[in-house]
């Protein structure tokens, strides 16, 4: 079985997801060569900063296009935070910003509220909405969320998981070989350590 490849575009803490690939005794390569993407079996797009220059590096090294053909080849792919983000029509943050349009739907700030602190940023339960591989017996379980804005699809029925920050936002999405989490699997300990393991282990 070839390596997971970990998609680098220089915005994700990526050797962490690495690390936590190998812990479950997957092997993970990381690469921003558009040539190593498009040959992948499965992809992981992590992320962390801001939509608007996520979303330029990826088109800017030549990633998009390796990506959308491994999507439509119908191979797994894991969308991490911004990784998940990216996947829907557009975000608001800093303006209006057009994603990968895998998703219909936008990308917005959680709402401020009284005693709300915005980043998002802690250990927080899912709720399991649909059976998606990865989140097979994690209904309830706790993983690790550091978050501003959050998708809202424009079909619920691709939400896996929802979480509360008061009120329910989407925490994972699912559909077909395409899962991603708003959350950090690789530093949700041996919940997100699970789900890699799932993910890893779907050839």
């Amino acid at each position: 079985m070839k390596p997971i490849l970990i998609v680098d575009y220089g915005m994700a803490n990526l050797r962490s997801v690495q690390k936590a690939l190998e812990q479950v005794g997957a092997s993970a390569e990381i690469s921003g060569d558009p040539d190593r993407v498009g040959e992948a079996e499965r992809l992981i797009l992590p992320g962390v900063g801001a939509f608007r220059d996520a979303i330029a590096r990826l088109r800017e090294t030549g990633l998009v296009e390796p990506i959308m053909a491994h999507l439509k080849a119908g191979k797994p792919f894991f969308g991490i935070c911004l990784g998940m983000q990216m996947l829907f029509d557009r975000s608001h943050e800093d303006g209006l910003h057009s994603g990968l349009g895998v998703f219909a739907g936008e990308v917005v700030r959680f709402e401020p509220s009284p005693g709300l602190k915005i980043p998002h940023m802690g250990w927080n339960s899912l709720r399991v909405r649909q059976p998606a591989p990865a989140l097979e017996g994690l209904d309830g379980q706790s993983v690790y969320f550091v978050h501003s804005y959050y998708p809202v699809p424009t079909d619920p029925r691709i939400i896996a998981a929802e979480a509360d920050y008061p009120t329910p936002f989407t925490a994972a999405v699912w559909r077909d070989n395409v899962f991603a989490t708003q959350f950090h699997p690789e530093k949700s300990q041996a919940v997100g350590l699970e789900m890699l393991r799932q993910f890893a282990g779907r050839a």
